[in-house]
């Protein structure tokens, strides 16, 4: 599930483990690293089994024990004895009636059809053509089919199947002097098999990823909390990836939390003396000015602050700690404000804060729990705005209600037609579409002086605003590649040049209707082309590379080392040449050939956009475009419209790219193999309705792995290692 280069949606927001105070949020590393090694006992030397030293005479060494008699050998079995099949037990069809979840009921059908596989095709198969030399009697090369038949679901075994399939699948098994081999209908069966294993685990929906929040989501939760801008987390620094775990605070980090919470305090409330401001009113309310106890006054509002803060309702332990804030300023002369002042900066430097953490504890012998409706809360308002459940969220919490799949789903709809939605593409879309370092990506001004800051900020605009349309709206995520729209201002619209309607001036986006079949989704928008371009010219390559693993979701692996670039080939050579030319050239090199001319013609049919995404027709040597190329599988085409209608026919691989993109990012986490049972469900059914975006996303919002959590946890790194495929924050 390729999501280069935009990993750093997992690495910003995945984080790892933390414990739920402070001192232990500082302290968890240290004390883990510090973990004594116990060296292993010795172990003394034994004579033989039932042999004892033999006593010698005085000044005489003893003499070894006698050795035991030999055991007369086992029979050999006899060669030409013919062995009697295996008898393998039948997988039994699913318990239970057929569920009425749509997502249990898919899992349902699923389950009982690989069973039913099973039995009816891979007993055979494994029994006529495996078991003889891969089973309890006799294990060839150390394998042996014989258990995971018995239990063909356990992950245990599952090594052994993709083996075992791999092998099948490059006929390597059964070898050619085998006296049967399996016909090629067999194969595929066996093969198809495998891949469907997952359906005989138990749904997984992985552990809860406790995380810090990041800068963004920092500044955000700043500004709905106490009012304040986001400019506030400016300085902080952007996480660093690969730098180990990140689940705990340096005292530098530490430091920087403060000075900001010092500095928003400064902004959202007023100078000692002066009338309150509206955020005063709100959070301390009456307790400004107690008619009658203060401290009792202060407690409540302990209890209100710890709320919004933490996104839940307080502990009585919480409350305490707020409580011994407030004690401690009084006792330091401080005034009454000034003390509920101290009780709410101590909550913004609060791991409870910092981090998104899931509050029920776990009993005994549980190994799944469902979320409790405020962490149900906060993961979809941080999935979807980037920030803190606002009141309406935060009552349906309250009430226990937000669980509810309906009452979920109203909801994310909701939340999605809310100005805040843009959230999801500057945390989600930006990363998908390459484009969150556009603004810092270098050109070659004196070829391309029209990329300025404000030319920037529109193709982003641009992406967005198109992204946020196909959300709201619900349109077929194939829109993405084919559209008769975008969004335009008049600096945007000199780089798509003719073939606009009139009157776009100004610099303000508007929607444009496009009647240029060539441009529309984001293969032509000129944001996505310039990130996927050269400084000074284009790249076919990148652009291959970005279409499929962006696009489809397919891997590709690295170039070999040692290979050269176009820039080194031999200038005489190539003198005359157009990039195409070059590339082909380039592509003579058998190490090469392989991937390029999967790529290649992908990228070679968007030639007709130059580095910044205005069209045209010739190359920089003057040399004619040739857009045309063919894919694997033979459909050709000629221009970026007929490309983009063969990669929009491909609508199962960009509606699973898409979904388990969306999925990753929702879960802070990368996908697993246990993941794809939720995915494959999803998609089920998404499918008759034609893939909808608005769909896939409330999908997944009242999907099993978004509304539970596996109690069992590990510590997991800030920045995931890289597989073929991931995505999230």
């Amino acid at each position: 599930m390729p999501f280069t280069p935009g990993m750093r949606m997992l690495r910003q927001r995945c984080r790892a483990r933390v414990m739920l105070t402070a001192s232990t949020a500082l302290l968890l590393f240290s004390t883990l690293l510090r973990a004594a090694e116990t060296p292993a006992p010795a172990v003394p030397a034994l004579t033989p089994a039932g042999s004892k030293p033999v006593a010698s005479a005085p000044g005489k060494p003893a003499t070894a024990a006698p050795k035991p008699a030999a055991k007369p050998p086992e029979p050999k079995p006899k060669t030409d004895e013919k062995r009697k099949p295996p008898t393998f037990p039948k997988l039994p069809p699913p318990v239970g009636p057929v569920p009425t979840d749509p997502e249990d009921a898919y899992l349902y059908s699923r389950q009982a059809a690989t069973r039913q596989t099973f039995n009816d095709k891979i007993i055979p198969f494994v029994t006529k053509y495996c078991h003889e030399c891969h089973g309890d009697r006799r294990m060839k090369g150390g394998v042996n089919f014989h258990p995971a038949m018995r239990n063909p679901g356990d992950p245990a075994y599952l090594r052994r199947w993709v083996t075992g399939m791999a092998t099948v699948n490059a006929h390597d098994m059964p070898p050619d002097d085998a006296d049967n081999q399996p016909s090629d209908a067999e194969r595929q069966a066996f093969i198809d098999w495998v891949g469907q294993l997952k359906y005989l685990s138990p749904k997984d929906p992985g552990v809860f990823v406790i995380r810090r929040l990041t800068k963004t989501e920092y500044g955000n939760t700043l500004h709905d909390l106490l009012g304040v801008s986001t400019d506030l987390v400016k300085d902080l620094p952007d996480e660093v990836p690969g730098e180990g775990y990140l689940n705990t605070l340096s005292p530098l980090q530490m430091e920087q939390y403060l000075s900001i919470a010092n500095e928003a305090l400064d902004r959202a409330l007023s100078a000692p003396g002066a009338k309150p401001t509206a955020v005063e009113q709100r959070l301390f309310g009456a307790a400004l000015k107690p008619d009658g106890d203060p401290r009792s006054a202060a407690q409540r509002v302990a209890r209100s602050l710890a709320r919004s803060s933490y996104r839940r309702p307080a502990t009585d332990q919480e409350t305490n700690v707020l409580m011994q804030v407030y004690d401690l300023a009084l006792a330091s002369k401080q005034p009454h404000a000034a003390a509920l002042r101290l009780m709410l900066k101590a909550t913004l430097v609060s791991p409870q804060f910092l981090y998104i953490t899931p509050a029920i504890k776990a009993t005994p012998g549980q190994q799944i729990l469902p979320l409790d409706d405020w962490m149900l809360a906060s993961r979809l308002s941080y999935f979807l705005w980037a920030s803190m459940p606002d009141e309406q969220l935060s009552s349906l919490a309250d009430a226990g209600k937000l669980h509810e799949p309906a009452v979920l789903k109203a909801q994310a709809v909701r939340m999605l037609k809310d100005k805040r939605s843009r959230a999801l593409f500057d945390g989600f879309g930006a990363q998908w579409l390459s484009l969150a370092d556009l603004a810092d990506k270098t050109f070659d001004t004196t070829k391309f002086p029209q990329m300025t800051p404000a030319l920037r900020r529109a193709m982003y605009d641009e992406a967005r605003l198109f992204f946020d349309s196909i959300v709201r709206e619900n349109r077929s995520i194939t829109t993405f590649v084919q559209s008769d729209y975008t969004f335009l201002n008049a600096e945007l619209a000199a780089i798509y040049g003719s073939g606009l309607p009139e009157g776009i001036t100004g610099g303000e986006m508007r929607r444009v209707q496009l009647t240029d079949a060539n441009r529309g989704g984001i293969l032509g928008m000129p944001g996505v082309l310039a990130m996927t371009s050269l400084p000074n010219r284009t790249s076919p390559v990148k652009r291959g590379v970005w279409v499929l693993e962006q696009v489809l979701g397919e891997h590709v692996p690295p170039a070999p080392p040692n290979v050269p670039t176009l820039e080194k080939q031999d200038k005489n050579k190539i003198a005359n040449l157009t990039l195409r030319q070059r590339t082909e050239l380039h592509r003579t090199n058998a190490v090469c050939a392989n991937c390029h001319k999967i790529l290649d013609p992908i990228g070679f049919g968007l030639e007709n956009f130059d580095a910044i995404g205005r069209w045209r027709t010739q190359d920089d040597t003057g040399g004619a475009i040739d857009a045309g190329g063919e894919l694997p599988g033979g459909k050709r085409f000629t221009s970026p419209k007929e490309l983009k209608a063969i990669i929009a026919t491909r609508s199962q691989d960009l509606a699973r790219n898409l979904t388990e993109k969306i999925l990753a990012y929702a879960l802070c986490r990368e996908l697993e193999g246990y993941d794809q049972i939720i995915v494959d469900g999803l998609l089920s059914n998404l499918a008759p309705e034609g893939y909808r975006m608005q769909s896939l996303i409330t999908s997944i919002v009242t999907s099993y792995p978004f509304t539970h959590r596996r109690v069992v946890e590990t510590l997991a790194p800030a920045v995931p290692a890289k597989p073929a495929a991931a995505g999230k924050k």
